[in-house]
């Protein structure tokens, strides 16, 4: 897909392709136009210009004053929200077999698709039973079911885990993982929640105010991030910068923050002088002394602290910008330096902690 649709405070700008029996999440803070695009590829929302193409089919076409758009029914697009949508007053099998039988298949031929998806879904027990009387989990397996029992050629997954209970989340996660698996099934996910992404995605795109941040492989965005969302999404820090001198990949690498800072480390690209860039590291990579230890000014910078937050191993140590980055800390050394908000310290990193690529 390539479109553009204009929202209320940005433009939401989004090409990017879904191959085939691949899973793609796309990640990013409230707001940043995800269920727009997901909204756009399930027929719901025209975009302002730009295409939408499934198999070499053409869904969506808006340009020089002219569109088309297939209807969501004639998509082949299947669709599993936060809420299952199930119907009320029908049973499990009734219901997964609405599925099939929205795309024109008979009805014995849907119903035996809904019996062998609920069994595969582990509810077999359960065909008789309407919404009413199923839990969250497995009234969430039903609509999986349901959207898989009509054979989408995509489909997408909006929040699917969001509204359910905390003891729910793993096992459905669980199941849409080895469902799609064994599926082959390409699928759009849609989630703020980084563990989906981790475990159910091949690759990951980051939006930011309708732009596409970063795309790659999920271990690359998640273990490298390029924008500020995926750090914190990765749980490290992320410090924006300019190169400040030539490198090639694996070679140590300079940066410049717009503060003056000079941080050292591995480049993860070839830099050139002037590439935007950003130093990514470890929240445990970080060393606080409470007085000035001395040495090369650079990896090295007076910060003031703003948050101590308790962890299970560490205290998680947050301090004023530029940069804002978080540490961490053991409890004893908050008790032996006297570590509190408002207090200045003195943060260090190593340079072969410090990964360097451009933005």
């Amino acid at each position: 897909m390539d479109v553009s649709v204009a929202r209320q405070d940005f433009t939401v700008q989004a090409a990017f392709d879904v191959p085939a029996g691949e899973t793609v999440a796309i990640l990013g803070p409230n707001g940043a136009g995800k269920s727009t695009v997901l909204s756009i590829v399930a027929g719901l929302l025209m975009p302002d210009s730009g295409r939408v193409v499934l198999d070499g089919r053409e869904l969506t076409r808006y340009g020089n004053g002219r569109a088309m758009t297939v209807p969501p029914e004639r998509r082949r697009v299947g669709l599993m929200g936060q809420d299952p949508l199930l119907f009320p007053h029908l049973s499990a099998l009734e219901n997964v077999a609405f599925g099939p039988r929205s795309q024109g298949r008979s009805r014995s031929v849907s119903r035996a698709l809904a019996q062998e998806w609920l069994e595969r879904m582990g509810l077999a027990d359960f065909e008789s039973r309407r919404p009413a009387e199923m839990s969250g989990g497995q009234r969430q397996r039903v609509a999986l079911a349901r959207a898989l029992a009509a054979e989408p050629a995509l489909l997408l997954l909006d929040e699917p885990l969001g509204a359910l209970d905390a003891q729910t989340v793993p096992e459905i996660r669980q199941v849409l993982r080895t469902h799609l698996r064994e599926t082959g099934t390409t699928s759009l996910l849609v989630t703020h929640d980084v563990l989906d992404a981790a475990v159910l995605a091949d690759r990951v795109i980051v939006l930011e105010r309708g732009r596409i941040v970063d795309d790659g492989p999920t271990t690359s965005v998640l273990s490298a991030p390029r924008s500020s969302f995926g750090a914190t999404l990765a749980g490290l820090n992320l410090v924006p910068g300019t190169v400040s001198g030539k490198a090639a990949s694996g070679d140590g690498a300079e940066l410049t923050t717009s503060a003056g800072l000079q941080l050292i480390g591995i480049a993860a690209d070839s830099l050139t002088p002037g590439d935007p860039a950003a130093a990514v590291f470890r929240p445990s990579a970080v060393s606080v002394f409470p007085t000035d230890p001395g040495g090369s000014p650079r990896n090295h910078w007076p910060a003031r602290i703003a948050s101590l937050e308790p962890g299970t191993a560490a205290i998680r140590l947050r301090t004023d910008g530029p940069p804002a980055v978080a540490v961490d800390v053991t409890p004893a050394a908050v008790a032996e330096m006297g570590l509190a908000p408002g207090s200045v310290v003195f943060l260090s990193v190593k340079a072969t902690e410090v990964l360097i690529h451009r933005r």
